[in-house]
């Protein structure tokens, strides 16, 4: 059974964040136990105990709508070594989703790059929240009638920024879309806001800001981390690794994810 015995907030695409001014939440339900979340076997030293976003609740799915993205290129390269250099004046940094300590990985270069910056990355369309199990078939056909036809467009990642979750328990460092391909997800994020209101679900933030987060920490760490990016900002180095955007992804579709289950939301044709 998918429900959501394993769920935790967000990470890929924070769609529970707000910039580095956190936002707050207001809610009837008590906060949940800390529940500690299991560390592959390969690194021991795993992550601390994270809150849930939204307290269990039996027959209760996870869903996140979101744009998926991967960095191809020598672009993997420049941003492993940007991850190096945070992590190396931040500590507590993990790598979002894999939820994999960044200082051991540091250690390795080409096994940075792998497991930190050649996976999966999301930006949210939608804040990831619980539905019943009798929405599911109408929350997917619905975005799927709103969201079936779209143009190829391209999207830039211009800057890295900090952002917090909306009870300050996490922090992330991410790269945020500024220019090219901003309209086109803002757009796609008010039809999801459409789907969600039908729904009776919370929609996005009122002003998002799309990106797609790469590390994590625990707790509010914003202020270190905005001062270790804008020391790479001041750096001798950081004109090469980014002279006017941090690296440019072309939009492949938009998916759904409801408890373990994905669905395809819309695709574009291999050209």
């Amino acid at each position: 059974m998918d429900a959501l015995r394993d769920t935790y907030g967000d990470d890929s695409d924070s769609g529970s964040c707000s910039g580095s001014r956190s936002r707050s939440r207001s809610g009837a339900c008590p906060a949940p136990p800390l529940l500690p979340l299991p560390s592959p076997d390969s690194y021991p030293t795993g992550p601390p105990s994270r809150v849930r976003s939204f307290p269990h609740v039996e027959g209760n799915y996870a869903l996140h709508v979101y744009i998926p993205v991967h960095i191809s290129g020598p672009q993997r390269k420049e941003i492993a070594l940007f991850l190096k250099k945070v992590a190396s004046v931040v500590p507590g940094l993990f790598v979002v989703d894999a939820d994999v300590p960044l200082e051991p990985l540091c250690r390795d270069d080409q096994k940075l790059e792998q497991v930190a910056v050649g996976r999966e990355f999301h930006i949210s369309l939608g804040r990831t929240v619980p539905i019943r199990v009798h929405q599911i078939d109408s929350m997917v056909s619905m975005l799927r009638q709103k969201l079936q036809f779209h143009k190829p467009y391209w999207i830039d990642f211009d800057k890295w920024e900090v952002f917090v979750n909306d009870d300050s328990t996490r922090s992330f460092l991410s790269l945020e879309v500024m220019s090219r391909g901003l309209a086109e997800i803002t757009k796609q994020i008010r039809v999801v806001n459409d789907v969600y209101r039908r729904h009776h679900l919370p929609e996005f933030y009122k002003d998002p800001r799309p990106h797609i987060s790469l590390a994590w920490a625990l707790g509010n760490v914003s202020g270190s981390l905005q001062k270790a990016v804008e020391a790479m900002k001041r750096s001798a180095n950081f004109g090469k690794l980014s002279p006017k955007c941090i690296f440019t992804s072309k939009f492949s579709g938009i998916e759904c994810k409801i408890g373990h289950k994905t669905y395809k939301i819309c695709k574009l044709p291999d050209e």
